[in-house]
């Protein structure tokens, strides 16, 4: 399938769901410059490897964990290569052992849904229920990419602007890891 980049929101929203249209109006109050592709639906690492070419970075892996008693979520986001080991991450952040969080609290907390995790999805945890926790190899890159809150689009935006002008607007400070 040949993608198609284009810059910014889409001119026609027709169809659009409003949590997108939320993401693209916050990038755009926050004077955040990004790339997008529209798709088909998305839900793991190897479907989005032709979105990677066309938008010539690697998609982030955005995961929505909890500790064991469900009381703390966190969102992981990681290079899209990397594994992921639960116990190397559960040491960093002095944590019980994590497990993947549930549907119902990804969609209650963030307003996503399994396949559209992102940290996009912070920006409607207004209780401040989930942890940013981010691998410092991914902040090593100067572009990453992540999905709007849905898995029909990904987009592509500066690490300096998610360090420096996103997730200071969401209010999430992060935990940087090393996994």
């Amino acid at each position: 399938m040949e993608y198609i980049v284009h810059l910014g929101r889409p001119n026609d929203t027709t169809g659009r769901l409003d949590k997108e249209l939320r993401t693209y109006d916050l990038l755009d109050s926050l004077g955040i410059d990004y790339h997008r592709v529209d798709h088909e639906p998305l839900e793991t690492m190897e479907a989005c490897i032709g979105v990677d070419e066309a938008l010539k970075v690697s998609m982030c892996k955005n995961l929505f964990l909890c500790n064991a008693q469900k009381t703390k979520f966190y969102l992981l986001l990681m290079p899209g290569e990397k594994k992921f080991k639960t116990k190397d991450l559960s040491k960093q952040i002095a944590s019980a052992r994590l497990s993947f969080g549930s549907y119902e609290d990804m969609e209650r907390f963030m307003d996503i849904t399994p396949g559209s995790v992102s940290v996009m999805g912070l920006m409607n945890d207004k209780e401040m229920r989930v942890q940013l926790i981010i691998d410092e190899d991914l902040i090593k890159e100067s572009y990453l990419a992540c999905h709007p809150c849905i898995n029909t689009s990904s987009i592509k935006l500066r690490t300096e602007d998610l360090l420096d002008k996103l997730i200071p607007s969401i209010k999430h400070e992060p935990i940087f890891v090393s996994l």
